[in-house]
């Protein structure tokens, strides 16, 4: 790999920095490809528990597609070009949480980025927006389906055909952000989540992550079972077994992940 893509870890937590500030973070492919190639290390590194993904610079969280890539491709030239596993996809399947600590513009892909990651913490100077339809194109990493599962059909149409921008404040109103944060504090905030969740048991979060996941794709009635085993499943755990034992004990917990 290059530096395309920088990683550094922090305890339990890694981060993954997209490196083409002068780009503003524009997502072309050797990005997508070593974002891939990071994750699939980090998925089987057991000492990571978080993953945290921001841009370089203070200007751009990721600015969207690199559009010169787009130019003279046919219609199966991007079939090819998109073709599984897409970095959007993996994000959204990540069995590890995932925190999207936004810098900067986040358009396009880099909103699309964003909305496949668990939580959203921004900066206050942060703008958001979906502007494929000024280009004459529709979102492509999922904007259509992700975005209004996060905010709604009607707030998502009008990000979408409309292709404006939002502020961090506006993007936090109407749902697509979870916490705006004055842009001197946003890694020392999103570092404090970070680190507190993945101080909790590895294990258990995947499941936890697993269910909340699923209300996305199963009716409540399915859901709400799906639910049920699967906290049925954590009795089986030994995290389950210390977790009971730490707190009747009145200590912090040594989980394992088993």
């Amino acid at each position: 790999m290059t530096d395309t893509v920088l990683r550094q870890d922090e305890g339990r937590v890694a981060i993954l920095t997209i490196n083409r500030p002068d780009k503003l973070n524009a997502l072309n492919q050797a990005v997508r490809d070593e974002m891939l190639a990071h994750l699939e290390a980090i998925e089987n590194d057991d000492a990571i528990g978080v993953v945290v993904i921001t841009g370089a610079g203070a200007k751009s969280f990721v600015a969207g597609a690199d559009i010169g890539e787009f130019e003279g491709r046919s219609p199966l030239d991007q079939r090819e070009a998109m073709r599984f596993p897409r970095i959007f996809d993996v994000m959204g399947e990540f069995p590890k949480p995932v925190i999207a600590m936004i810098n900067g513009f986040c358009l396009g892909g880099g909103c699309e980025l964003a909305s496949s990651c668990d939580l959203r913490i921004a900066a206050e100077t942060a703008r958001f927006g979906q502007p494929e339809i000024n280009l004459g194109l529709i979102p492509g990493g999922g904007g259509t389906q992700r975005l209004p599962r996060l905010i709604g059909l009607g707030q998502t149409m009008k990000l979408v055909l409309s292709g404006d921008m939002i502020s961090a404040q506006e993007a936090h109103r109407i749902g697509l952000v979870d916490d705006v944060v004055p842009a001197a504090e946003l890694r020392r905030k999103t570092l404090e989540l970070a680190s507190k969740i993945a101080a909790k048991s590895p294990l258990t979060l995947r499941i936890a992550k697993e269910a909340v996941r699923a209300s996305w794709r199963m009716a409540i009635e399915e859901g709400v079972r799906y639910e049920r085993d699967l906290f049925c499943l954590c009795f089986s755990t030994e995290d389950k077994k210390e977790g009971v034992k730490a707190f009747l004990e009145k200590r912090k917990p040594a989980w394992t992940g088993r």
